[in-house]
């Protein structure tokens, strides 16, 4: 890496475990367990009323985030104290990496809402036209493994957060909202991520009218062992979640994504796609079989969920597609296999190829559904506030009467 040049309500976390019971989790993310981070005792303290002079104590707190990130090293937590961090001509740059064993924490200081504002940025106002130099990318943009990144609300970046050859990160309960690119973008050689109860929304590209700026983008790379859980992805210009041109199995559990792709911007030329969950693509689209396992996709410009030319044998299982402008599960270029989904008031219902398999879908019950048929379509409590276990909140929106274990259940 060249040398670094001279809405929502973060979730709560109770204080803390050791940040080396956090390091053993990313190992095995299990299904029902978020990582914990220690804030009770944290190595270096941020504050809008400190002084990068200071210690960074909780009496003698540092003023920026990159100071107490050029200070920190492996075991360290970097605690962030409530309010709004501008930055002006530099984004906030992660090189130094944590080890398996004592990973370095990023968090917020016991719940406090602290909000990365990267309006300032330069590359946030790049032209039509104009391309944002690597090194520019992002508001955090993070090129370093073995971190833990907590409770944050990124906003008016030149993405939110970017993340290039980045291993073994936990990233959770984070907002990215209201960027000039994607909301959250991991790409290159990158490898067991865990991006957990992200918020992305807002989200748009000006400067490519709406091409390319999706909530959550794992694109552009490969690497092994890359999860998505308990995410929500809603109201960005381009695609909800997108896998473009990454080429290994990404694995997204229990995730929302909603009203992508419409031109809220008034954007000239409008060129945002609009899909849920886009599992891929390219000239060529590498195979990769992600897995896609109990999420909502509803509301979107285009299809509920999309291979996008991915040739991969994709796993759908237990996924809801609903009121999509276009096909519920597009899936008619890849190996799918599919059990347990349900498609609702989609344009399409379902778009399969000849290596489609599997059964129990809600097109295999029946050639007609209807909101008759489900307990309810209100998304209020799915896209309200979140528990205090950070997780999205649970109720009957778009689950069958009759049909208890087809579709996503929350």
């Amino acid at each position: 890496m060249p040398p670094r040049r001279s809405p929502h309500p973060a979730r709560p976390l109770a204080a803390l475990a050791a940040v080396a019971t956090a390091s053993a989790l990313v190992a095995t993310f299990p299904a029902t367990t978020a990582p914990a981070f220690a804030t009770a005792d944290p190595t270096l303290v941020v504050a809008t009323d400190g002084d990068d002079a200071d210690p960074g104590t909780l009496a003698e707190p540092l003023a920026t985030v990159q100071r107490a990130v050029d200070l920190a090293g492996p075991g360290d937590v970097i605690a962030v104290r409530g309010g709004t961090y501008a930055l002006t001509d530099d984004n906030i740059t992660i090189a130094t990496d944590g080890t398996p064993d004592a990973p370095i924490t990023l968090t917020a200081y016991d719940g406090e809402r602290a909000i990365i504002d990267g309006d300032a940025l330069p590359a946030s106002h790049t032209p039509v036209g104009g391309s944002i130099p690597r090194d520019e990318r992002g508001a955090i943009h993070q090129e370093a493994s073995h971190w833990r990144i907590n409770g944050l609300e990124i906003i008016n970046g030149p993405y939110g957060i970017y993340c290039n050859d980045c291993d073994s990160n936990v990233f959770s309960g984070l907002t990215t909202r209201d960027n000039y690119e994607s909301g959250f973008q991991l790409q290159g050689a990158s490898s067991g991520n865990l991006i957990l109860d992200l918020d992305s929304h807002g989200n748009r590209d000006p400067r490519k009218n709406g091409e390319s700026a999706d909530g959550l983008a794992i694109k552009e790379g490969s690497g092994s062992g890359n999860v998505v859980r308990g995410a929500r992805l809603w109201n960005n210009v381009d695609d909800g979640f997108d896998a473009w041109l990454f080429g290994s199995p990404i694995t997204i559990e229990d995730t929302i994504a909603y009203g992508n792709g419409y031109n809220r911007w008034d954007l000239p030329d409008f060129s945002g796609d609009g899909n849920g969950f886009k599992l891929g693509g390219g000239n060529p689209a590498p195979a990769a079989a992600h897995t896609v396992t109990n999420t909502i996709s509803f509301g979107n410009a285009a299809d509920g969920y999309t291979d996008n030319g991915n040739p991969g044998a994709l796993l759908l299982t237990r996924g809801t597609a609903y009121d999509n402008a276009d096909v519920g599960f597009q899936v008619d270029r890849s190996s799918p296999e599919l059990a347990a989904n349900l498609s609702v008031g989609n344009a399409t219902p379902v778009d399969t190829g000849d290596g489609s398999t599997g059964s129990g879908n809600s097109w295999d019950i029946s050639g007609s559904w209807t909101d008759a048929d489900l307990l309810g379509t209100d998304p209020g409590v799915v896209t309200g506030p979140r528990p205090a276990d950070g997780g999205i909140p649970s109720s009957d929106f778009l689950r069958p009467k009759d049909h208890p274990d087809l579709g996503a259940t929350f």
